[in-house]
């Protein structure tokens, strides 16, 4: 049977309302973390670029203790992450299952991706564009808010679009602590009880929000880079 056959084959009946439920608890998941994530990891990638060497809020202390906090999260792999900080998650969720649960530990997975991302977009800025902003009397928060997040929202942008797909990648391993979305639908419905129909379907699924973001990514910052 083609790949196309067996995606053909999905009993809607059976399947419709849970595979609808599960795109929009992985679009919740999605959102909330994003907006969670994009905004501390925004506010700790700017302070990573602003309190080095040269930085507008030159802080050595500050720098030292938030680029180890962040080379010592972000590598850690999701799965590993969701059972380390299991005791925060119970202490600050109340539990460790459900969506909420996922959401905590992908909010915190997000927070340190997007601040490395900012970070190095950030580094990128042509100097001579900050200290012409100095030199005019500008405020560091001035400078940040003006000036440098400004010059670099275009690869922000595509840097945000790349953290995005990340975080549906994310989702996608939320069954393993009851979390719902289409990843555990997937693996319940399809993997777990061999119905091909229905992993294919949640997988284009996937696929499909995948793209479209991406496609929305790449035309904001294309739009915001020609201003």
């Amino acid at each position: 049977m083609t790949t196309t056959t067996q995606a053909l084959d999905f009993n809607w009946d059976r399947f419709g309302g849970t595979f609808l439920d599960a795109i929009g608890d992985t679009l919740l998941m999605v959102i909330v973390t994003m907006l969670v994530g994009g905004f501390f990891g925004l506010v700790i990638g700017v302070l990573l670029y602003s309190t080095r060497d040269q930085g507008v809020l030159r802080n050595k202390f500050v720098y030292t203790v938030l680029n180890i906090l962040v080379n010592f999260i972000r590598p850690i792999p999701f799965i590993i992450l969701i059972a380390a900080i299991g005791p925060l998650t119970l202490k600050v969720i109340g539990t460790t299952v459900g969506t909420n649960a996922v959401m905590f530990v992908m909010s915190i997975a997000a927070t340190f991706g997007v601040a490395r991302i900012v970070e190095q977009n950030l580094v990128s800025i042509d100097p001579g564009v900050v200290e012409a902003a100095r030199a005019m009397g500008a405020s560091p928060l001035k400078i940040i808010t003006s000036v440098i997040i400004p010059e670099a929202l275009g690869p922000l942008i595509l840097g945000y679009t790349f953290l995005f797909i990340a975080v549906v990648d994310m989702s996608a391993m939320a069954g393993i602590i009851g979390g719902g979305g289409l990843g555990d639908f997937a693996i319940t419905y399809g993997y777990q009880s061999f119905n091909w129909s229905v992993t294919l379907v949640a997988t284009a699924a996937i696929i499909v929000i995948v793209q479209i973001a991406q496609l929305l990514g790449n035309w904001l910052s294309r739009k915001v880079m020609r201003r």
